[in-house]
């Protein structure tokens, strides 16, 4: 049985991915140490992730004793030492669903949340959703954000994953306070690496004895967004929106976006100095101080400051058919050698046939 289970939630962008790939790309030097990040692949644990999401809750089927969730619970269970879970989309869990989470795990949970300025993430969490479909602009998502309508699937959809205060509220109140711990991440400037010093404590390990050489996560530009939305627009104009094309994921999310756009250099940055970002950030910090959970970090960490850069509106029409021709370029090159494939396996599929 697992000893200790330590649990990291999120909140999105917030380092998840650089912990998640530290983690993934160190299991032989953790397990030297005890440690097991969970699953064969961290997709296991997404694909947990997502069953949970999809049961066990009311009006819900029931969670599958033989499904990811359970499976990944009763690998947990079964394994010694201290397991590891990294899972972003953990973060804005109901208090039923945080409950089958605590009740199912056998040793003792220790519930990471890490959080970033409001500010930083604000864009973060815009650019990301446009590499998932979105053709929300940037004024309209700003302002659906700032009004907080929990009818809205934009303010909804942030403010469950961005609402820090409800969200260590509602896990330290299921888990209990000794249980929980909000590790802020730190302001642009620090060290590359003080992230993973500050989640090493938590796994009581010495930080440097890890490889902390990992593939990036790097966000697109304010160019390639623009560029992405009035695509994403496109696609949905014959009433289907652009996530739910098939394979959309694959082409445009990874392949275009993540794997070749992000990788442009000079592009402009998305800024943001609004007065009301600041203020509400600055509550959300206040908030989180009257709670008084136990922090690894600074909660002044927290206090949104402006991010530098521009409006979408400053952004040029060539620099924007830049990037859109640069995306052309790139998916053109991928489907012409995916051409070349498949006529090389029809050519070996005739060979055979032949022989």
């Amino acid at each position: 049985m697992a000893e200790r289970v330590v649990l990291h939630i999120g909140s999105m962008k917030s380092g998840t991915s650089f912990i998640q790939n530290v983690l993934g790309n160190n299991r032989e030097a953790l397990a030297q140490h005890g440690i097991t990040f969970a699953g064969e692949r961290w997709r296991d644990q997404v694909a947990a992730v997502q069953d949970l999401i999809a049961h066990g809750g009311p009006r819900q089927a029931a969670l599958d004793p033989e499904g990811p969730w359970q499976s990944l619970v009763d690998e947990i269970n079964a394994t010694p030492g201290t397991a590891v879970v990294s899972m972003e989309f953990l973060a804005p869990r109901v208090t039923r669903k945080i409950e089958i989470i605590r009740d199912g795990l056998q040793g003792r949970l220790e519930v990471v949340l890490t959080g970033r300025d409001l500010a930083r993430n604000l864009a973060a969490m815009w650019l990301e959703s446009v590499q998932n479909g979105s053709a929300v602009t940037w004024d309209d998502y700003l302002a659906a954000v700032r009004s907080e309508d929990g009818k809205s699937p934009v303010a909804r959809n942030f403010w469950n994953h961005q609402g820090l205060a409800a969200i260590a509220r509602r896990w330290s109140d299921v888990v209990g306070a000794e249980h929980f711990t909000l590790m802020t991440v730190p302001p642009k400037g620090a060290p590359s690496d003080l992230l993973w010093q500050r989640f090493a404590t938590v796994l009581q390990l010495d930080p440097d004895a890890f490889e902390l050489d990992v593939r990036a996560n790097r966000s697109i530009g304010l160019a390639t967004a623009l560029t992405l939305r009035q695509l994403n627009e496109l696609l949905g104009r014959g009433g289907t929106p652009a996530a739910d094309h098939k394979f959309y994921d694959l082409l445009v999310k990874h392949l275009l976006a993540k794997r070749s756009l992000a990788a442009r250099a000079g592009e402009p940055t998305l800024g943001v100095d609004e007065r009301w970002v600041m203020k509400r950030g600055a509550a959300e910090v206040t908030a989180l101080r009257k709670q008084g959970h136990r922090v690894i970090g600074d909660l002044d960490e927290l206090q949104p400051r402006p991010v530098r850069g521009i409006h979408p509106d400053q952004v040029s029409t060539q620099t924007q058919l830049e990037a859109a021709m640069d995306g052309l370029t790139r998916m053109t090159e991928l489907s012409m050698e995916r051409e070349a494939m498949h006529r090389q396996r029809l050519r070996r599929a005739k060979k055979r046939r032949k022989a």
